[in-house]
């Protein structure tokens, strides 16, 4: 079985963007390394270039910030900057904005 860790050295990563209705500003990039997915869980690492797009959760998500700099804000205007180090959970019907103000890696496990 290969460790989460490995997957990502490996450079294995499925890479997209947001759509373009939800992009605000930039032309952000997602890579992910999907570690684990099966049963609504899905787990491993993800990493997005600056930009800033528009969210709205209807899982659960834990993070953790690897590295990088991001600002979260709730549809209230509401911010939080998030750096490496920073733990949090995003709930289903959190709506707002993710803005990478520096490159951002982090460990993610999502609940359907």
């Amino acid at each position: 079985m290969k460790h989460w860790l490995d997957i990502a050295v490996k450079g294995e990563g499925e890479t997209e963007r947001p759509a373009a209705e939800k992009v605000v500003s930039g032309d952000p990039v997602f890579t992910t390394w999907n570690a684990e997915e099966r049963d609504g869980l899905y787990c491993g690492i993800w990493q997005s270039t600056p930009g800033k797009w528009r969210i709205a959760y209807e899982e659960w998500e834990f993070c953790h910030i690897l590295s990088g700099v991001s600002v979260i804000t709730d549809g209230d205007g509401n911010s939080r900057t998030v750096r490496a180090g920073d733990s949090f959970v995003l709930r289903p019907g959190f709506a707002g904005t993710w803005e990478v103000v520096e490159t951002t890696a982090k460990e993610y496990v999502i609940r359907l």
